[in-house]
């Protein structure tokens, strides 16, 4: 048995070393190991990035391989990225650029240290811009050299690195037609949820008005006012979804965090229901002329039952019901943390 258990443990380190010696081990900070550059090339670009490390201690390396072997670009670069420890252990300023020629794929794996600068963002802008078309016309050295002109301005360029940055949040801002279609849409669910509401809510009221002066059970009127929480609950939904979506919208992100952490606004509204419901009450009793209160708690009249809940009453409860099935229905040295962008061509 322990012999079984000693092959396990040797077999298992074995596959490990396998698996980690399967990722290039870098020992220049441009490695072509798909061959896609020519000696100039390679030394230019060498030149370049060696200096600006010199200058920065930044660390911009890049390499290029001929395929993945069956890994996704995203696990590759993060392997290679940490096996190699690039950056500086104090500052994690490190990034890669990996090409795959086969796979037609190119990533920019960033460093912690660095990702406040090279957000996801920048780096998918920057393949999808730079890179890509320049890779599409088989222009591998362009596209590469090009995008590492741009990050080691934008490292050395925080101005330049903001203005890019409002180009990226200007090209994902939504026309204003675009706002106002979504706006119509979400509406017309807010409307839906309070026609849903309101015809729950003028049930309930008339609910209790019954129980109140005796015409409903008080038993079978609980029952009936709890029924009929499900539409104003199914209402409020329909009615507080689209109003979430255009406070968000309309950027009022920091607004919604606050209530998420205080649910004291969800006290003060239930209060506010109780009242504004016992307000209505005593106004409708009043409109009907109902001056004699008294309660029943187990007989109810029927002749007020079929008159006012029935299918063809002003208040239907069959109405409420309606409304109540539909709410229930089933139906780093340097390290990464994976930030970075990919992209293919």
């Amino acid at each position: 048995m322990l012999k079984v258990q000693w092959f396990s443990f040797l077999f298992m380190m074995s596959s490990l070393c396998v698996a980690q010696g399967q990722y290039p081990k870098l020992t220049e900070i441009v490695t072509d190991n798909a061959q896609i550059f020519s000696e100039s090339q390679l030394n230019s670009l060498r030149g370049k990035l060696y200096q600006f490390e010199l200058e920065t201690t930044n660390q911009l390396v890049v390499l290029t391989i001929n395929d993945l072997e069956g890994e996704t670009i995203e696990q590759y670069a993060f392997q290679v990225f940490n096996q190699n420890k690039l950056g500086q252990e104090e500052k994690d300023n490190g990034i890669l650029i990996l090409f795959s020629k086969l796979d037609r794929e190119v990533r920019i794996e960033v460093g912690y240290g660095l990702e406040p600068y090279i957000t996801d963002a920048v780096a998918s802008r920057i393949i999808r811009n730079t890179m890509i078309p320049r890779f599409k016309e088989e222009e591998y050295f362009g596209g590469l050299d090009a995008a590492t002109d741009q990050i080691i301005e934008f490292l050395n360029n925080p101005e330049a690195l903001e203005e890019f940055k409002a180009e990226i949040e200007a090209e994902s801002e939504m026309p204003w037609w675009l706002v106002g279609v979504i706006g119509l849409f979400l509406m017309m669910f807010v409307a839906a949820g309070g026609f849903v509401f309101y015809k729950g809510y003028s049930t309930l009221i008339e609910i209790l008005r019954g129980m109140f002066i005796g015409k409903l059970a008080v038993f079978r009127g609980v029952f009936m006012a709890a029924f009929m929480m499900l539409p104003l609950v199914f209402g409020l939904v329909f009615m507080g979804m689209p109003l979430f979506f255009i406070t968000l919208l309309l950027g009022f992100d920091d607004e919604l965090t606050l209530l998420a952490k205080d649910f004291t606004w969800v006290l003060f509204f239930v209060m506010a229901f109780i009242v504004l419901t016992i307000v209505l009450v005593i106004r409708k009793l009043k409109a009907k002329g109902d001056e004699e209160l008294k309660l029943s708690f187990f007989k109810s009249d029927k002749d007020y039952m079929s008159k006012t809940f029935s299918s063809t009453g002003t208040h239907s409860f069959g109405s409420g019901s309606s409304s109540g099935s539909s709410s229930s229905f089933s139906g780093g040295g340097g390290s990464s943390g994976g930030g970075g962008a990919s992209g293919s061509w």
